[in-house]
This record gives structure tokens, C-alpha cells and sequence, in this order.
């Protein structure tokens, strides 16, 4: 999902004006059209092979919205250098890890395979390289004994919903420093 933000609403200093997904079925499409806000589905499987026809098919969307910042959550899409440099500096990503530890999939298994003690999420920047952009957040949960990867990924996913809007705000208001949750 992409969430595009601008302006200030209430409290928060964002809004979404489009909710975006590579997915046409994602559940996140049909929550924001539910709450009247724009959607938009791209789907990538039509473009295989074709990135570039599959990023700028996304890209037309998301200009017409004019937003301020880009907010990636499950975007499981590697975006070229070329997409991430027309937001340089405005595009967030929420990922499952403590960055940088475990850049990539698969990050709760790798946590319980490696004997972590801890794992949790992180909000950063996106640049051109996956998962390596400025961490500007991140939440620790613990790593329990037994815990399966689902177990994992479940209590780390109520941090993400914690985590992400907190970064967001404090980014949105210039804040660029670390956020510890």
C-alpha cells in the first residue's frame, strides 16, 4: 500500500489524499474508499517483466494527488532508483525489523533462527537501496521462547500500527530525529 499525505488535519499534520496498492484486492483499498478517501489499484502481475510501464502506471495516480510525502506499508515492490528519486527525501516505509538488522523478507524468521532476544519494526527512509534509508523510528518487542514466526510477526505488527503514525507526525512537522518506542 501506498498512503499519500498532505496537509493538516485535526491533530495530525497529515491526510491521506490516496491510498494505493500493487494489489487490487488489498483489504487496505476497500477501508479507505469505506472512509471516502481516493484509491487507486495498479496491479503489477499485468507488467511483467516491464517495471518501468509498472511504475509509471503508479506514478499517475499518485502525481495527480499531489501528496507531500509517501507512505509505504506491505509495498512488497522494489521500486527503481529512478521512482525513489522523484521522492527523495518524502517517501517513508514501515519494515519488520530493527534495522539494519534483516533488510528484505523474511525478517521474523531470521530473527528466531538467529536466537534474537528482541525484534520489532522500523520506520525509515527509502532510497535507492532496499532498506537501507535513514531509520527514523523503531519498536522492540521481545522474542519469546517458542515463538513461531506467526507469534512473532503478530506482536510486532500492533507495534507498526503504534510506531508508524508517531513517526509520520513528527516527520510531517520537520522532525528528523530518532523515535524509540
Amino acid at each position: 500500500m501506498v498512503t499519500l499525505c498532505r496537509d493538516m488535519v485535526g491533530d495530525h499534520p497529515c491526510r491521506p489524499v490516496l491510498v494505493a496498492s500493487n494489489d487490487p484486492g488489498a483489504k487496505g483499498l476497500v477501508r479507505a474508499a469505506d472512509m471516502g478517501i481516493a484509491t487507486a489499484a495498479v496491479d503489477h502481475r499485468a507488467f511483467k517483466g516491464d517495471r518501468a510501464a509498472f511504475e509509471a502506471a503508479l506514478l499517475a495516480p499518485i502525481l495527480a494527488a499531489a501528496p507531500d510525502i509517501l507512505c509505504l506499508a506491505g509495498f512488497m515492490r522494489v521500486l527503481t532508483p529512478d521512482f525513489v528519486a522523484r521522492f527523495e527525501g518524502r517517501m517513508l516505509n514501515i519494515h519488520p525489523s530493527l534495522l539494519p538488522k534483516y533488510p528484505g523478507l523474511h525478517t521474523h524468521a531470521r530473527a528466531i533462527a538467529a536466537g534474537d532476544v528482541e525484534a520489532g519494526c522500523s520506520v525509515h527512509e527509502v532510497t535507492a537501496v532496499l532498506d537501507a534509508g535513514p531509520v527514523l523510528g523503531q519498536a522492540v518487542v521481545p522474542v519469546r521462547p517458542g515463538d513461531t514466526e506467526a507469534d512473532l510477526a503478530a506482536r510486532v505488527l500492533v507495534q507498526e500500527h503504534v510506531l508508524y503514525p508517531a513517526v509520520l507526525r513528527r516527520f510531517a512537522s520537520g522532525t528528523r530525529g530518532m523515535l524509540l518506542i
